[in-house]
């Protein structure tokens, strides 16, 4: 399962991530996502763990908790295409056509 971390202290590395998941059970995958201009943490990762009981204890234990100064968010990661039910996107390309409307001529003229 794949973990969402955020708040991270921008101290915080991925070993120090790894090293506080791992308490909890096997970690596959450890990242911190790095800004590419400025080379500082963005304050968030994402931790990916094989067995899924062990990722939701995880979860659970960690959320809301202190790591390195910081309270951490912690959830499970939504699939990257996966947006937020409060974001909606329209795509030009999908929108059905508007019916064009003409000027009506005034046939009641008497």
């Amino acid at each position: 399962m794949k973990i969402f971390v955020a708040k991270l202290a921008f101290k915080t590395t991925a070993e120090d991530l790894r090293a506080y998941f791992e308490q909890f059970g096997q970690v596959d995958v450890c990242k911190v996502i790095m800004d590419h201009e400025t080379g500082r943490s963005k304050c968030y990762g994402f931790v990916e763990m094989p067995n899924d009981d062990e990722a939701y204890k995880a979860i659970v234990e960690t959320d809301d908790m202190d790591f390195q100064g910081s309270v951490l968010q912690v959830k499970k990661s939504r699939p990257q295409n996966e947006k937020p039910a409060s974001v909606k996107t329209v795509r030009q390309d999908t929108r059905p056509a508007r019916p064009r409307f003409t000027k009506r001529s005034n046939n009641n003229e008497a």
